[in-house]
């Protein structure tokens, strides 16, 4: 009889686990993987870790690599994560975390629930609450070394149809920028559907270029020099992952993203309502934020804090102004300057070009680097590591444009490039090769 019950239930498993599923499915396609969830956030989780699990088992051993050093080991991300997040997080997104935990061990691989949120806030962990340890303990203000993102949004005048048009390219490090290659489309039980790029194994985005069916568009670049943390805050990557699912309005957005402020992934955001067609810039700093809107111009994002207050007050290192020496004001530049040169032209063509382009206005040097719009540092191993257009009409059909690779379409060869650097051996497993990628729309075909 024992035996017989055990054979029914091998039988069952599979069925179970099919069934759990759902509608949900994967695609592969020009550098992405684009997963299509659905259903309550236990399943929605569980969806993600059985239909990624390989990728995201990859992406955490690739992220141990940042996290292989005490203090701030994995164990301690973990015993962190824990202690300060995750009583903090609303109740379906503790749910969506331990269904990607239980999908995960379905396919055999062991993580539990501690590692999967660990894994979602890095990097506040790593950025912002252990340089707010260090700095309790020395009594000296740690900022973060954070610059990611180009970014614009764009309407009325500036663009060809007077709609909105946003554009953003996600500056990471090539390792784990490389596992930004997940396109999320979720349709939650509750909230909006919501389709954005992530970190393989977030729940939120990380890269944050994100659209809702409400017709909420969304990106960020983040303050550079930004200094404060506060524990007993809500962490960001939930108040980003709240803020595309639930808000309806640009009102909506800002307020999920000032309650429970806790100055984790301090960004500047960029974002617009394409049912009436208006932008919004959230500068949003811990102890000083600015929301701002309009109906006609646009917004930019490379890393500069803008509030005089938020500079004095946040950005312990000062700030330098000045584009011939900095690397986030040469950016600046020339976003004033494309912007303004394009006047009435902007399109989802013209926006590739933006985020493609390579040349240092500042300096009056051309090939991308730290100064220019498509950022691409070898010897740092950080760049504009995959790209995204949206427009008024493409949100109206839940749609966008998304590239992988870097922005200008250059290459990378994993294999030359560690030989000429043999003291980056240890990247050997995780660096493949940076390809030059499509343009490619979102959401895929629904057809399975």
């Amino acid at each position: 009889m024992t035996s017989l019950f055990l054979g029914i239930l091998l039988l069952l498993a599979p069925k179970q686990a099919d069934a759990r599923l759902g509608s949900a499915y994967r695609k592969d396609e020009a550098g992405w993987i684009y997963l299509h969830l659905q259903g309550k956030p236990k399943d929605i989780g569980y969806q993600y870790g059985m239909l990624a699990a390989a990728e995201i088992d990859d992406a955490h051993k690739a992220l141990a690599l940042s996290f292989r050093h005490a203090p701030y080991d994995w164990a301690w991300a973990r015993k962190a994560a824990k202690e300060v997040f995750w009583s903090k997080l609303d109740p379906e997104y503790q749910e969506e975390i331990e269904g990607q935990a239980e999908g995960l061990n379905a396919k055999g691989f062991r993580y539990d629930a501690w590692d999967v949120l660990a894994y979602n806030a890095y990097i506040e962990l790593k950025d912002y609450y252990a340089p707010y340890l260090q700095s309790q303990r020395t009594g000296v203000r740690q900022p973060t070394t954070r610059e990611s993102c180009s970014a614009f949004i764009a309407t009325g005048s500036t663009t060809k149809d007077g709609k909105i048009v946003m554009g953003h390219n996600l500056w990471w490090d090539y390792v784990m920028g490389q596992r930004c290659n997940v396109m999320l489309d979720i349709t939650p039980d509750r909230g909006n559907r919501v389709l954005m790029d992530a970190f393989c194994g977030f729940i939120h985005s990380g890269s944050d270029f994100a659209l809702n069916s409400a017709g909420i568009v969304l990106c960020e670049t983040t303050i550079a020099g930004f200094s404060g943390f506060d524990p007993s805050g809500i962490p960001e990557f939930m108040r980003m992952r709240k803020a595309i699912q639930y808000a309806n309005n640009l009102e909506d957005v800002a307020k999920i993203f000032r309650t429970g402020n806790n100055g984790g992934y301090a960004n500047t955001w960029l974002m617009g309502d394409t049912k009436t067609n208006e932008i919004g810039k959230l500068e949003l700093g811990l102890k000083n934020v600015e929301f701002v809107r309009k109906t006609d111009g646009f917004y930019v994002g490379s890393n500069f804090p803008e509030s005089p207050k938020l500079i004095a007050e946040e950005v312990p290192g000062g700030w330098n102004p000045d584009p011939k020496s900095s690397g986030c004001e040469a950016r600046r530049l020339r976003w004033m300057t494309l912007l303004s040169e394009n006047k009435g032209k902007v399109d989802a063509d013209i926006a590739k070009t933006f985020l493609a382009d390579t040349y240092d206005q500042a300096n009056d040097v051309r090939g991308a680097s730290g100064n220019t719009l498509c950022g691409r540092i070898d010897e740092a191993l950080h760049g504009a590591m995959n790209t995204k257009v949206i427009t008024t009409e493409m949100a109206t059909k839940f749609t966008f444009w998304a590239k992988m690779g870097f922005s200008n379409g250059s290459t990378l060869t994993a294999a030359d490039f560690l030989k000429g650097n043999a003291y980056m051996a240890e990247l050997k497993p995780f660096l493949h090769d940076i390809k030059n990628q499509p343009w490619t729309v979102f959401p895929l075909s629904t057809t399975k």
